[in-house]
């Protein structure tokens, strides 16, 4: 998901209402989402398309990929020259990559790449990472095990 601008969506008790019930349970029906929150079925329905339609949220399966195929998850810390937003967009489009955050600290970028085996992960390196112009070094963080993963933050 590409980071959209956050200052333009407005999120009413309602739709924070609609988020919390669709981090519990990505599947419930809108019916009884309405009934939770006071709106109709097809107010519900509106509502969730203009949150995806605007990035507010995405529903989605999630996966341990571990247990799915993908033999190896890592974490990538990038240190970088340059406009680290240029980068950032560059390194969004490398298939394995799933999450891409700016940070401040010891790493310009972290990303999150989900590869079948470590010969994946050194060719996703090799070939799509390390050769990006801008990428001055990296440090690998391979994954032993999810322990632990969870979206049901809720709203603020």
């Amino acid at each position: 998901m590409t980071q959209r601008d956050p200052g333009n969506v407005v999120l009413d008790a309602a739709a924070k209402g609609i988020i919390e019930q669709l981090q519990e349970d990505g599947r419930r029906p809108y019916a009884t989402i309405g009934k939770a929150v006071g709106l109709s079925e097809a107010a519900v329905r509106q509502r969730v398309q203009r949150l995806q339609e605007s990035g507010v949220i995405q529903i989605v399966a999630v996966t341990d990929p571990l247990q799915v195929g993908f033999r190896r998850q890592a974490m990538i810390g990038i240190r970088a020259d340059g406009d680290l937003g240029e980068l950032a967009d560059q390194v969004a489009t490398v298939p394995e990559v799933d999450y891409v955050v700016v940070t401040a600290g010891s790493f310009d970028l972290l990303v999150e790449v989900v590869c079948e085996d470590d010969e994946h992960l050194l060719g996703v390196l090799n070939r799509a990472i390390r050769a990006l112009p801008g990428v001055r070094s990296t440090e690998t963080f391979v994954y032993l095990r999810l322990h632990k993963q969870l979206y049901n933050w809720g709203t603020r």
